[in-house]
């Protein structure tokens, strides 16, 4: 799967959206990519699982035991990269503001770990995610995402493969351009910033 055929993907279902967002990361940005939306289509999710699935060397796939990812944005995409790679997902959750694995899930010993995410845009979240897979037992070999909104910045720590590499210019709070600063920021994603 080509870039531009991501971006129809996205498009298609009215998740490239344009305005003034206020981002998980703390940072503002005119485009947001609002991959709940691009995922809500069952078969488009297949889709895009299978592509970034194929975008990982074939014998790093093969060690993959689990596929973990942070709640709340990475369940479905998580969930599908499960049934490409014919592993069971499961995902992180932060009931006390860190991630951990809850709901009876475990990792065991020796286990292969793919990390997956929907959007990567400093990769804070990613880290902490990694974190929590290591601290129970997981070892976390890569890591993907449907969106490096980066563009190939990011350190993860692991080999990362994203489908698309997004450079949709973020800002800081003060360092707003006008076309933004003179509009309220809308927060359309799950995390408060």
């Amino acid at each position: 799967m080509q870039d531009e055929d991501v971006l129809a993907e996205f498009r298609a279902s009215k998740a490239l959206l344009e305005g003034h967002f206020l981002l998980s990361s703390g940072r503002h940005s005119a485009h947001y990519l609002q991959c709940a939306r691009v995922l809500m289509d069952p078969m488009r999710a297949s889709r895009l699982a299978a592509a970034i699935a194929a975008s990982i060397p074939r014998d790093l796939r093969k060690d993959i035991t689990k596929v973990v990812a942070p709640a709340m944005g990475g369940v479905i995409i998580g969930h599908e990269m499960g049934r490409a790679l014919g592993v069971e997902a499961m995902f992180v959750e932060r009931p006390t503001g860190t991630f951990e694995l809850r709901r009876g899930f475990t990792l065991e010993p020796g286990d292969k770990v793919l990390m997956v995410e929907d959007v990567v845009t400093t990769g804070l979240s990613s880290r902490e995610a990694i974190q929590a897979i290591e601290d129970a037992g997981g070892e976390v070999i890569a890591a993907a995402a449907l969106i490096d909104r980066s563009a190939g910045s990011v350190d993860l720590g692991v080999p990362f493969f994203p489908l698309i590499a997004i450079n949709f210019p973020t800002y800081a709070p003060d360092e707003l351009p006008p076309e933004l600063a003179g509009s309220e920021a809308v927060k359309p994603g799950s995390r408060a910033a």
